[in-house]
């Protein structure tokens, strides 16, 4: 499988003055107004929060992705790596040798579900896909556009770990480590990351 973000987070949207005040660093200092410095905390607030969608499966802000799978892991329906799905906007299967066919909306359906959305066939099974072919799903995921739409502990996970990111700066190798406090937080949507299903191939 291959996933392309094809969308990211605009700036604006990032709380950037949340996390400001979540380290304190008061608005009178020339530290927290310089845009060096704000910029420094929109790219902690960027890393927190693919550290967090890549640990939960779940995308925060609103994003558009495009999947390619060499065929179905299961005909009967096929699972999308992350959640929670609003729309599928397009799907196509390509016979590999460069002529995709779009498959009428009509012919499917999207299962949205918090944990495991799934492209569901509308008649008994999705369409075959040629052996040398690939389908693309392109879709889009997300709480929502804007930082108030995040659930509360996952935005409250994204502002302690970017604070940390902030705090260990200088020191690399703390970036692989994940507070206890953030782990707490985000355990409730962890899930196991597979597909399931079973493929022909």
């Amino acid at each position: 499988m291959m996933l392309i973000e094809e969308t990211a987070p605009a700036a604006e949207v990032l709380p950037v003055a949340a996390l400001r005040d979540h380290l304190r660093l008061g608005s009178g200092f020339d530290l927290a107004e310089d845009a060096a410095e704000t910029a420094a905390l929109a790219g902690f607030l960027r890393a927190a929060i693919a550290t967090i969608e890549a640990r939960t499966g779940k995308v925060l802000l609103t994003r558009r992705f495009r999947m390619q799978v060499n065929d179905w892991r299961d005909r009967l329906g096929q699972t999308l790596p992350l959640a929670p799905v609003l729309a599928v906007e397009r799907i196509e299967i390509n016979d590999g040798r460069g002529i995709a066919t779009e498959l009428p909306a009509e012919s499917w359906r999207l299962l949205q579900d918090q944990q495991r959305p799934m492209i569901l066939p509308a008649g008994v099974m999705l369409p075959h896909v040629p052996r040398a072919g690939f389908v693309t799903v392109q879709f889009v995921a997300g709480f929502g556009e804007t930082w108030d739409r995040v659930p509360a502990d996952l935005a409250q996970a994204v502002l302690m770990l970017a604070a940390r990111y902030y705090e260990d700066r200088s020191f690399e190798g703390s970036r692989g480590a994940m507070p206890f406090g953030v782990s707490a937080l985000i355990e409730k949507w962890r899930q196991v990351r597979t597909l399931a299903g079973r493929g022909a191939r």
